[in-house]
């Protein structure tokens, strides 16, 4: 991306939109739609995809109205997977999906954070959907108390990835407090080497909503590594992150000027 900050500052180079690396997954806590529109219009450059998470689009009478907000700023909107696994769990994938389309849904999240899906069903379900919607395949349990391995974790992604997912998203849920994360949101640094080493990290979202999750992985992977789970309000913030523009973040990406010198010069 260029402009006049560009001429200021030496700052990483980003994609422009649609983006493959260093997308920014936001919730929505389906916020009054003026107010994600205000966000949009200050960040919406910035957003990639936008997911009404808790079921909350299915009770949302602005529905249709976020979703053309969202279209006007290039930003696909996702419904959270928990929604999609209850449709399945009831025999209403069909139904769900035309109930998305039509409320003019663009991205559907598919996980198995219930346990009620084998590897093999979720994959058929996603590649049932890819066409309709953008897929987004979640691993990881909401249950701290279930575990994947990582050679589990690794396995579920590439299955997802191979079924046609656009992305694999690392769960970490809005808390940071499970899937990749331990209770206290420290990464879990053995799922997250088996995922980068044997999925590869230009497919995977990770999701992670605490800022210092979000440069965590930053300093990890750089300004292309996708961010999930992030709150519509921050995206600016993990923006900056990006940019190496804050402390969390800053290295060096070429030598500062000798503006000491300069000003002794010009005296």
């Amino acid at each position: 991306m260029s402009g006049e900050r560009d001429m200021v500052l030496i700052t990483p180079d980003r994609e422009g939109k649609p983006r493959r690396l260093g997308v920014t997954h936001a919730l929505d806590p389906a916020m009054p739609v003026d107010l994600l529109a205000a966000y949009l219009d200050s960040a919406g450059a910035f957003i990639d995809i936008v997911k009404t998470g808790w079921g909350l689009g299915y009770v949302d009478p602005h529905l249709t109205r976020r979703a053309d907000l969202c279209r006007r700023h290039g930003v696909l909107l996702s419904t959270g997977g928990t929604l999609l696994e209850i449709a399945a769990h009831q025999g209403r994938l069909e139904q769900f999906a035309d109930w998305a389309e039509a409320s003019g849904i663009t991205a559907v999240e598919v996980s198995n954070g219930l346990g009620l899906l084998s590897v093999t069903e979720k994959a058929k379900i996603i590649a049932g959907l890819n066409g309709r919607f953008m897929v987004l395949a979640e691993t990881g349990s909401k249950d701290e108390r279930v575990a994947l391995s990582p050679a589990e974790w690794a396995a579920e992604m590439t299955s997802d990835l191979e079924a046609g997912a656009a992305w694999a998203i690392a769960e970490g849920r809005e808390s940071g407090t499970v899937g990749i994360y331990r209770p206290d949101g420290s990464a879990r640094g053995e799922i997250f080497d088996a995922i980068t080493e044997r999925v590869g990290a230009e497919h995977v979202i990770f999701e992670a909503p605490r800022k210092s999750q979000q440069s965590w992985l930053i300093r990890r992977l750089g300004p292309a590594a996708s961010l999930g789970n992030v709150r519509v309000e921050d995206a600016l913030g993990v923006e900056t992150l990006r940019l190496g523009l804050r402390a969390d973040t800053f290295t060096p990406h070429a030598p500062a000027p000798r503006v000491i010198e300069q000003c002794e010069v010009e005296r």
